[in-house]
């Protein structure tokens, strides 16, 4: 596959199968993701990989999915959650830059993820006080985002944007997801 095709492929999935992500691919990730491009080379991120299901189970009631859907077709049902997650922190007061560090740290993630046919979703609207104490995260670790991985068992597509102008993704008749994505003409300058 190649990288066209593997950006095309990434996309946020929010049901999942059932089965584990081998412990071995979820290893690789986090090696990958030590070696990542930082700003000043701080290395401020620090991750909490949780694959104990026990502990993804607890995580799910903290998550606040799909802003853009009704709770009721945005929220993974039981049967339907991730199976793994990411936890990105920074340690400690960080640099102005460890957000940007974040976002090129879970892209990574995603990538990597995404090349052996896992699905993942990033995460922002999570309870984080709640997420520090089911992982018993250190005090000077500050949560950033979290990321859910799992096997997908949705599809989720790009679509160009209607005539309307809206962005906000939807769901199709087979419960699939649509996001809608602007034209390169109407993004990019070309000087």
């Amino acid at each position: 596959m190649n990288f066209k095709e593997l950006s095309i492929q990434c996309r946020t999935y929010r049901r999942f199968s059932q089965k584990p992500v081998d412990p071995a691919i979820l290893q690789e990730l986090m090696e990958n993701v030590r070696i990542v491009s930082s700003a000043m080379n701080g290395q401020v991120l620090r991750y909490v990989l949780v694959k104990d299901p026990a502990l993804v189970k607890k995580l799910q009631p903290a998550i606040h999915w799909a802003a853009a859907l009704p709770k009721e077709l945005g929220t993974p049902k039981e049967g339907e959650q991730p199976t793994a997650f990411i936890l990105v922190c920074k340690e400690g007061r960080g640099n102005p830059w460890d957000d940007i560090d974040a976002g090129i740290a879970v892209r990574n993630i995603a990538l990597n993820a995404c090349a052996y046919g896992i699905g993942s979703a990033i995460l922002g609207a999570v309870e984080w006080n709640r997420v520090k104490d089911i992982l018993s995260v250190p005090e000077n670790w500050n949560p950033r985002l979290l990321m859910a991985l799992g096997y997908p068992s949705c599809e989720s597509h790009i679509v160009d944007v209607p005539e309307s102008g809206s962005i906000k993704y939807f769901l199709d008749e087979n419960k699939n997801y649509c996001v809608p994505k602007r034209a390169l003409k109407d993004i990019c300058l070309v000087k």
